[in-house]
């Protein structure tokens, strides 16, 4: 790949081991990035930068567990002794949680996918920001969804995560909109992975019916857009939310 070319620099990708953060991993680490393949399941993220690496990519996994503070803050330590720099973070791990109206929803329910979700981005972006503060240089990619623009029913621990992250990235983005670095955000439509393994078909038809392609997206159209956001191209947009949905949406 020539354009958008990410050689020599160092991107992490939460959430790789699978879907959407293994395809990000791999759209990476061809275009010339070192990847940190960052999951909480080690072992299935050791297959990924082992395949990305039998490929000719330069990859390593590393375990994170994004709602522990204190994992996040190692991550970025370990990721700092190994390669001296953080050039991109990209935020995608995330859950869809119960399906099931609000009344339906207990406090552990609602607890769990906001914590991992929106603060678990939270805790990402605050470990991260201080090396790239430094440095006058980075790109932070917050993988949010359609769902916190529109709002899916039975679905509002998961929707309301996602509008907050759509907020963290307009809000931290402006606060280092001065320090050299991007952070932007991409909301998908319904994309065929694992995690709608964890909703009812009802659901899934319910948000495929809206998008005006008649098709879920593939993992790889979402990485394809990521790439961009995550390359020094980008470099005048900042505070974004770029919709990949089939023309669900278009604001």
């Amino acid at each position: 790949m020539d354009n958008f070319d990410l050689k020599g620099q160092t991107a992490v990708v939460t959430g790789a081991a699978t879907g959407i953060g293994e395809a990000i991993a791999r759209r990476l680490a061809a275009a010339g990035a070192g990847v940190v393949v960052a999951d909480v399941n080690k072992d299935a993220a050791g297959e990924v930068a082992a395949s990305i690496s039998s490929h000719g990519g330069d990859a390593f996994a590393l375990h994170l567990d994004i709602t522990d503070p204190q994992s996040v803050s190692r991550a970025v330590s370990d990721v700092l002794a190994r390669s001296g720099r953080i050039d991109i973070w990209v935020n995608n791990a995330g859950i869809a949680g119960k399906a099931a109206p609000i009344w339906e929803q207990s406090d552990e329910d609602w607890g769990r996918v906001i914590n991992v979700n929106l603060t678990g981005a939270f805790y990402c972006c605050r470990a991260v920001i201080p090396h790239m503060r430094e440095r006058k240089y980075g790109r932070i990619v917050n993988v949010a969804s359609i769902a916190g623009k529109e709002g899916n029913p039975n679905m509002v621990a998961y929707s309301s995560s996602k509008a907050g992250v759509i907020a963290l990235t307009k809000s931290l983005a402006k606060e280092v909109a001065l320090d050299g670095i991007c952070v932007n955000s991409i909301a998908p439509a319904v994309v065929r992975t694992h995690i709608l393994d964890q909703l009812t078909q009802e659901q899934i038809d319910y948000m495929t019916q809206r998008i005006p392609m008649r098709r879920t997206g593939t993992p790889q159209e979402i990485a394809a857009v990521v790439h961009f956001l995550a390359s020094p191209e980008c470099s005048f947009m900042t505070g974004h939310c770029q919709d990949a949905s089939g023309g669900r949406a278009t604001y």
